[in-house]
């Protein structure tokens, strides 16, 4: 909610006259009124002029305004500047306010919470706050930030703008999210984020569980050897026929069981390597999550062992790292499977966590997961990591249809249109037979498309086409009804984040 006084003079005569007004409110600058934030010498707070949002810094030494870009007002009590919310003001503030820069999250539980549209972080907080789950609320993938024209930049500066408004000083993390190659990871460096998710899938060979022994062995023996930095008969010799002892569970990896293991994720484990060494030249302080979830075929057991103990072989170190679970992690739906088999499988993949670890168990395409959040929680015991994106712009698209129903009509067509290409690399079924003509579907007809699964995931996946189309009127939407997408927000991933926290069984 912006605090708005009336009858106060503009900023244009405060800089002819330099009055002593209340520092807050500048005539038709309204502050908002949990952002202030205190530091060394100076307080820090996000106010609003119209459309505009500002970043307003008050301090008794105009020397201590200078790192800030913007027009410094001389005041009785010392100096006022407005600067807007650029990304060089950012960096400032970040350097300031340290506690307004992203941190480690190390083993504590958290949620990522990914912002298609920079507009999300303040919803974010209020949904996490008082639960002691921690926030990664900026988070975002090299695809989606290419589908949206988002930057590394803009994604952290957007969570710094959003948790100043929200006087959020407890912390929180910055994502880089989905990284396959070293370009993408230099690119996130120099935006300054401190957790790197890898995701090597795409040289996991998924026909491993499938083929022949005789197949088995020849892509066994074609693995890139010197990157693995073994030999085939020395990393037989290390797996083959040996017990492995996990908490209350013991596997035995017969020399088959080892050969697809092996040939599976083998190529994916030296990419990821290679990546690991690259990052660790470039930045000293981070954290790293390894991702093997975008495969067809779940992560056994006995294969998060072997990927486990290889790359802590390689010395590699990481905090987290997200198997392919049983069952469908389909977009922007519930699982979809069975919870007695899943709490099985998850309990002994959280055995090898703390095993090779202790590290976290990720839960990626989190997102509206509801029926397992509780038995993820409950075998964590506070170890684990949910990973959230597309929700969030649902939920900007429910307000959306709340205050301004006709683009909202407008958005559901292009997304028809646009599912059979934009569907691509997502694990998705929904049937655009199943949706009504948005033309001639009534208003309730359309807001029932928030919560059907055809609808939703068909919502959830055309987001780089539709931002393309009506980015800017969507946005001005929002930003006019901001509180409204706020509280749609908080309730919506509060309904996430819950499950994990003290109140709700978990951390």
């Amino acid at each position: 909610m912006v605090q708005r006084v009336s009858g106060m003079r503009g900023v244009e005569a405060l800089k002819d006259d330099a009055r002593d007004l209340p520092w807050k409110i500048l005539g038709d600058i309204a502050a908002y009124p949990s952002s202030e934030v205190e530091g060394k010498d100076a307080v820090f707070l996000l106010a609003r002029k119209g459309k505009e949002k500002l970043l307003v810094v008050r301090s008794r030494s105009e020397g201590t305004l200078a790192s800030f870009q913007g027009e410094t007002l001389r005041q009785k009590d010392g100096f006022l500047k407005l600067c807007p919310l650029s990304h060089a003001n950012a960096v400032a503030l970040r350097k300031a306010l340290p506690e307004l820069g992203p941190k480690l999250v190390g083993l504590r539980t958290s949620v990522g919470l990914g912002d298609r549209l920079g507009l999300a972080t303040p919803g974010h907080i209020r949904a996490v706050r008082g639960t002691g789950v921690f926030p990664v609320l900026a988070q975002q993938s090299v695809r989606e930030m290419s589908r949206t024209g988002r930057t590394p930049e803009q994604v952290l500066d957007d969570a710094t703008w959003g948790a100043l408004q929200e006087g959020w000083t407890e912390g929180f993390g910055a994502d880089a999210d989905h990284l396959k190659t070293l370009k993408d990871i230099d690119s996130c460096v120099r935006a300054g984020f401190v957790m790197y998710t890898l995701d090597p899938s795409e040289y996991v060979d998924d026909s491993a569980g499938s083929c022949d022994v005789g197949t088995l062995v020849t892509k066994y023996e074609a693995l890139p050897w010197d990157r693995l930095e073994s030999r085939p008969e020395d990393m037989r010799r290390m797996y083959c026929g040996r017990s492995f002892q996990a908490g209350p569970f013991v596997w035995v990896l017969s020399e088959e069981t080892f050969l697809r293991a092996a040939v599976k994720y083998g190529r994916a484990i030296a990419h990821t390597v290679e990546m690991y060494r690259h990052l660790s030249d470039k930045v000293e302080e981070y954290e790293l999550e390894i991702s093997v979830d975008e495969t067809s075929s779940p992560t056994t057991p006995e294969e998060h062992i072997f990927v486990a103990s290889e790359l802590t072989r390689l010395e590699v170190r990481w905090t987290s790292l997200a198997p392919r679970f049983v069952g469908e992690f389909q977009k922007g739906v519930d699982y979809i499977g069975d919870l007695d088999e899943f709490r099985e499988q998850f309990r002994r993949h959280m055995a090898v966590a703390r095993k090779f670890g202790p590290y976290k168990l990720s839960i990626h395409s989190g997102s509206d997961k509801f029926s397992i959040y509780p038995v993820a929680a409950e075998e964590s015991e506070g170890l684990v990591h949910l990973k959230t994106a597309g929700t969030s712009y649902l939920e900007a698209l429910r307000a959306v249809f709340e205050l301004s129903p006709e683009l909202f009509r407008d958005i559901v067509a292009l997304a028809l249109e646009h599912y059979p290409q934009d569907r691509a690399n997502y694990h998705v079924t929904a049937d655009p037979s199943r949706v009504p003509d948005p033309k001639t579907a009534s208003y309730e007809a359309l807001k029932g498309l928030l919560d059907d699964f055809h609808g939703r995931q068909i919502l959830h996946v055309t987001y780089g086409s539709v931002l393309e189309r009506f980015g800017e009127r969507l946005k001005e939407v929002l930003e006019d009804g901001e509180e409204v997408y706020y509280g749609m927000l908080e309730a919506h991933l509060g309904r996430h984040i819950i499950p994990f926290s003290a109140e709700g069984g978990g951390a």
